[in-house]
């Protein structure tokens, strides 16, 4: 695996073996067993978008694994004045060894792996956000313990969070379901992705009918970074899309819920659901660190458990 781009392009076996990785690394740190294999390796993270979750995850991660990171955001680097991004990948491929971005447009994500000479890691764009799902799929699977079988829907704004989690969820064998507004919906490449699965791939507007029969539940928040100036349009589009005592009564006893954070009680969830299922959500959050060092193990060819 050169890049994680999105999650479109990686196999199913794939994500399996990161997710495997990331069970062992999780293991070794909870056991204090050190594990250095990207030691003297560099970490650029590159922040076009600011994160407490991912630059965090991130910088403890590869201190972990031996290596160092460094911050980049907008004040630090030419990109959007006046430096192109082709330029900035090939002059960072010549001073650093991976690339971490979470921006804006995913073309931007693109373009630095087509022109750079290292790989580079998508901490999140606003089509996709492979390394939550990733961290998701592996917190469903340790509580789980299996993805066949189950089913998976999400109840929100159909973004980037839904894009991934639909890609994920389909190619690791659950079922999944998603509840948003007509005018929300996910994007049409990940549409017409999704249609290759038949009745694995349920969309509706209903939240009920979606969320019957589920064994994870997932929603978002229903403004993202960038999308502030269509807050008030967007709380009258999405009342009635929210994870509540109502929607957990039709999923199956003992579903999961959860939430990539911030979490915005009382709007896309309900402050008594996100308390009751606050084990899952966090256990979800802490996952991002170990899921990313099996990404970063795999991509800067460490050679953990291969």
């Amino acid at each position: 695996m050169k890049h994680l781009l999105k999650l479109l392009d990686l196999s199913k076996e794939e994500i399996i073996d990161i997710l495997n990785l990331a069970d062992q690394l999780k293991y070794e740190n909870k056991n204090g067993i050190e594990h250095p294999v990207l030691k003297g390796k560099t970490l650029g993270m590159i922040f076009q978008k600011s994160s407490t979750r991912t630059r965090v995850s991130f910088e403890t991660g590869i201190y972990q694994l031996g290596g160092q990171a460094l911050f980049l955001s907008n004040r630090d680097l030419q990109i959007g004045r006046g430096e192109p991004v082709q330029d900035t990948a090939r002059v960072l491929s010549r001073y650093i060894d991976c690339i971490m971005i979470r921006t804006f447009e995913q073309k931007e994500v693109e373009d630095l792996a087509q022109y750079g000479s290292i790989p580079i890691i998508n901490g999140l764009t606003d089509f996709c956000h492979p390394c939550q799902v990733l961290a998701d799929l592996m917190t469903i699977r340790e509580y789980k313990g299996r993805f066949d079988g189950l089913k998976m829907c999400y109840i929100g704004d159909g973004n980037n969070m839904a894009n991934s989690l639909i890609v994920g969820g389909l190619k690791v064998g659950m079922s999944v379901s998603i509840a948003c507004p007509e005018d929300y919906r996910p994007n049409p490449e990940v549409l017409a992705f999704a249609e290759q699965y038949g009745d694995k791939f349920f969309m509706t507007d209903k939240p009920l009918e979606a969320a019957k029969g589920a064994d994870v539940l997932f929603t978002d928040v229903w403004t993202s970074m960038g999308e502030e100036a269509e807050t008030e349009k967007r709380k009258v589009a999405f009342a009635g899309y929210q994870i509540n005592d109502e929607v957990m009564a039709v999923a199956n006893e003992g579903a999961m819920v959860q939430h990539c954070l911030p979490a915005h009680r009382e709007e896309e969830i309900t402050e008594k659901v996100f308390e009751a299922h606050a084990n899952e959500i966090f256990d979800e959050a802490e996952n991002r660190l170990h899921a990313q060092k099996a990404v970063m193990v795999r991509v800067m060819n460490g050679k953990h458990n291969k």
